[in-house]
């Protein structure tokens, strides 16, 4: 039996690699796109991120919500004229400018959209931190702003101010209590502020880990399409006639397939360590234990797409269209926390979202095994999942 599995698995990896493209889409694009949207040598993105700030409006609310940026432990804002702040971002000095406009003060005043400004290279993950970031604390003035007018009305309905001024220093002084209790209310834990701010959000990491995912999940998917070349070629009708059990048919493609995921991931891995200054190897048996669950499950779910697809083209497209967006709905690509919170609850159901998980919990909070347990054991849960389906339904014909 041992010899039947390895002609299998020795088979299998020919044929996924008969092709010299093959390289190009297991090693070569992913570093290309882990270097674009996460940058070399960025370690662990510790450092705070460079923010052009052009100061349209003199107000107070506006100078209050710089005064939240200038706190926020991630952010560096620099306050600079409008050409200054477009040189740094063409020159790649920062991800992205903030405009705020003149109007600012006056709109959120009266409870209107803020208004804020935004120019950014498209897909960088900094910029859409900063953004985030920016609009945190937008809306921690804007909350400071409603409590305080909601003071004065209160004021105003049980006596009426002696003028206007008396009515204007009222409110700022409501705005100032509103600000303080703000300040001194205990914060909520959040996955947002664990990721950008107490874990020290990493743009490396979150690239090194999610497209480590990518690439691998969407060969791995693509097992179903070797389940059909298989059968256009008429090697499973022959394994018929032959001593070899459908169950040592599966190990070995199952096998061939988790050996050149496995392999790829560790160069993605190394890539990451020597390259990227990113610390995959703080706790090796840990990282080891979720590659193999990430890949168990990733090949599981291709051997059920295997057993619903006909032909290699569907194969192919339907692994590329499904591991791209579960990719993108897990996290990998984006922050899940960018995402509503409808979608960050429903992308739970997904391997992806459990896989990126466990890869950050290991290089950006520096977690070991049993932080990941929870991560492996719903991976493996998804594998034996699939696994039981896929089985059930493969025929050899």
């Amino acid at each position: 039996m041992l010899g039947r599995l390895a002609a299998i698995v020795r088979k299998d990896l020919l044929v996924r690699f008969a092709s010299p493209s093959e390289l190009l889409f297991f090693v070569v694009l992913p570093i290309i796109f882990t270097l674009l949207l996460g940058g070399a040598g960025d370690g662990g993105g510790s450092g705070q991120l460079a923010l052009p700030v052009v100061l349209e409006d003199e107000g107070a609310l506006a100078r209050r919500l710089l005064a939240e940026l200038e706190a926020a432990p991630s952010v560096a804002p620099i306050v600079a004229p409008l050409v200054d702040a477009e040189r740094m971002v063409a020159d790649e000095e920062a991800p992205a400018l903030l405009l705020i406009p003149a109007g600012f003060s006056e709109r959120l005043a009266r409870g209107e959209e803020a208004g804020l400004r935004w120019r950014a290279a498209p897909n960088d993950t900094n910029a859409l931190a900063l953004q985030q970031t920016a609009r945190a604390a937008a809306d921690r003035v804007g909350r400071a702003v409603t409590a305080a007018q909601a003071a004065v009305d209160a004021a105003e309905a049980r006596q009426p101010f002696a003028d206007a001024a008396a009515r204007e220093a009222y409110y700022e002084e409501s705005l100032e209590a509103a600000t303080a209790l703000l300040d001194e209310a205990p914060q909520r834990l959040e996955v947002r502020q664990a990721l950008q701010e107490e874990d020290d959000y990493s743009p490396a990491a979150q690239a090194s880990a999610g497209q480590l995912i990518t690439w691998v999940f969407i060969p791995l998917l693509g097992t179903a399409a070797l389940f059909a070349y298989e059968r256009r070629q008429g090697t499973l009708r022959r394994l018929l006639t032959t001593p070899t059990s459908k169950a040592t048919f599966l190990l070995g493609a199952v096998s061939s397939q988790m050996v050149a995921g496995l392999v790829q991931m560790l160069l993605l891995i190394g890539f990451g360590i020597f390259v990227m200054n990113l610390e995959w190897g703080r706790a090796p048996g840990a990282l080891l234990l979720l590659l193999v669950s990430f890949g168990l499950a990733a090949v599981a779910l291709g051997t059920t797409l295997g057993t619903f697809i006909r032909t290699e083209g569907q194969a192919n497209g339907t692994s590329i269209m499904l591991g791209m967006a579960m990719a993108l709905l897990g996290g990998c690509w984006y922050p899940l926390e960018l995402f509503p919170p409808s979608v960050q609850t429903a992308a739970h159901v997904l391997p992806t979202t459990w896989a990126m998980r466990g890869f950050l919990d290991l290089i950006v909070s520096d977690g070991g095994l049993m932080a990941i347990l929870p991560e492996v054991g719903v991976l493996l849960g998804f594998a034996a999942l699939f696994f039981v389906v896929g089985v059930a339904r493969f025929r050899f014909e």
